[in-house]
């Protein structure tokens, strides 16, 4: 799992966020998805013979995973710090938030602060 964002990264008011590709790599079929034959096939990259063709494409798929990573673990901080909420009558501790989501009670302790701090900032951006 990606780690919260160190807190000396931001800025006062929103924080500072990396830009992003407008578009991930499109995803060509689903991962483990049968193809009719028994080959495993992660992308249609082992299918390709040009070498600078698939660095390009591997790394788009780096790249977007990578993004799509990051951007969940926004979604992670956000919710588990709307669970921690103490205005919400059926708040979490950090404990429950850690075991739902198979973190260590720190772990979650870290992510509930960048939650409200990207709460602060407006949530995650679209």
């Amino acid at each position: 799992m990606s780690e919260p964002q160190p807190a000396d990264r931001r800025h006062e008011g929103r924080p500072e966020q990396p830009e992003r590709p407008k578009r991930p790599a499109p995803l060509l079929f689903e991962p483990g998805a049968s193809t009719g034959d028994d080959r495993d096939r992660f992308f249609d990259l082992e299918s390709m013979d040009d070498p600078l063709q698939l660095l390009d494409r591997a790394t788009e798929l780096a790249l977007a995973f990578r993004a799509a990573a990051d951007r969940a673990t926004e979604f992670q901080a956000v919710a588990a710090a709307q669970l921690a909420d103490p205005r919400r009558f059926d708040r979490l501790s950090h404990g429950s938030i850690a075991e739902r989501a198979g973190w260590t009670e720190d772990y979650a302790q870290k992510m509930v602060e960048y939650g409200e701090d990207l709460l602060k900032g407006g949530g995650v951006a679209p």
